[in-house]
């Protein structure tokens, strides 16, 4: 569920990096990456929703694991 936000993360830093050094036009593969095109493989109308759920997912699971923790303190500062 990361790689999708992983890959949007990396590409569109790398492509803007691309971009203010002069160098675009060797890196239009990243910003094709960065849309969900991968060549034969075409993700655009499909990624925006993996990016979200990827999402979504991290963050119920941080929740999840946050909560554990505060309830896990709160027993043992009562015991």
């Amino acid at each position: 569920m990361i790689l999708p936000i992983l890959l949007t993360v990396i590409t569109g830093v790398g492509f803007q990096i691309a971009e203010l050094g002069g160098f675009e036009d060797q890196f239009r593969w990243m910003i094709r990456w960065h849309k969900g095109d991968f060549g034969y493989i075409d993700f655009q109308k499909s990624y925006p929703f993996l990016n979200a759920a990827g999402l979504l997912f991290l963050a119920i699971t941080g929740i999840s694991m946050w909560w554990k923790m505060r309830r896990r303190k709160t027993v043992l500062a009562n015991d």
